[in-house]
């Protein structure tokens, strides 16, 4: 069993003729929470989709537990146990609050387990479960962040990938997100690869942290250490 859980070696990719991303190479140990972090257009979300597969790299190679990923579809790398909670959450909002985690188990075969993490999801977001009934359209902004990451969870995944769990948010249900995601990391042992635009929360979360800027890998090191960089410090927590 690998010690790294995810692993990229050089990957680039395209929309047409704008190169997103260039030569990036990045590592993610098993049970750590590493965050990924740049201005808007660095290649953030490029990077996560192209881990995902939901674009195609045009270089490079991508490893999941040791084995190489890039070329798989994007079904088979959720059923492999990587899962990604998109940017804006992207739920269903025609569909209820449950049939929405029903999507999440769509590659599941246990009805049995499905029914088991149901009830982890709403013991995880008990406001789900009081909303189970209701249509995601009528959820507000952080629970439909609280329905879009419990989605993911009913994959029953070994790593997620979240892309901006802060995006729209007060600073109170920030705050409520942020500490569910360390409960999932410390309790289930839930590898995360975390892009987010609030810098400070996002080291303070995480044990390791990169830097893109125009697509490129800028900087990388222990979270601790980017707190204090006095490059960091000025273009990204504003001292």
């Amino acid at each position: 069993m690998s010690e790294l859980m995810l692993e990229l070696r050089g990957v680039s990719a395209s929309y047409g003729a704008i190169q997103a991303l260039q030569d990036v190479s990045l590592k993610v140990e098993r049970g750590a929470i590493v965050a990924l972090l740049g201005s808007n257009g660095a290649g953030k979300s490029t990077t996560l989709n192209a881990v995902s597969h939901l674009i195609e790299p045009s270089a490079g190679e991508i490893f999941f537990d040791g084995e190489p990923i890039r070329r798989c579809p994007s079904d088979e790398i959720v059923r492999r146990g990587l899962v990604q909670v998109p940017e804006g959450r992207e739920v269903f909002k025609d569909m209820s609050v449950r049939e929405n985690l029903e999507l999440g188990a769509f590659l599941r075969r246990s009805r049995g387990e499905v029914a088991q993490d149901f009830e982890r999801v709403f013991e995880t977001f008990p406001r789900l479960k009081e909303r189970s009934e209701q249509k995601a359209s009528t959820l507000s902004g952080g629970e439909q962040q609280m329905l879009a990451i419990g989605r993911a969870l009913m994959a029953r995944p070994r790593m997620i990938l979240l892309d901006e769990p802060s995006m729209g948010l007060s600073p109170l249900l920030v705050e409520q997100i942020f500490e569910t995601i360390q409960r999932l990391n410390r309790e289930q042992g839930l590898t995360i690869l975390l892009v987010e635009q609030d810098v400070r929360l996002a080291l303070r979360m995480a044990r390791y942290a990169y830097i893109l800027e125009n697509g490129e890998m800028s900087l990388e090191g222990p979270s601790s250490q980017l707190m204090n960089d006095p490059a960091v410090r000025r273009a990204y927590l504003g001292v």
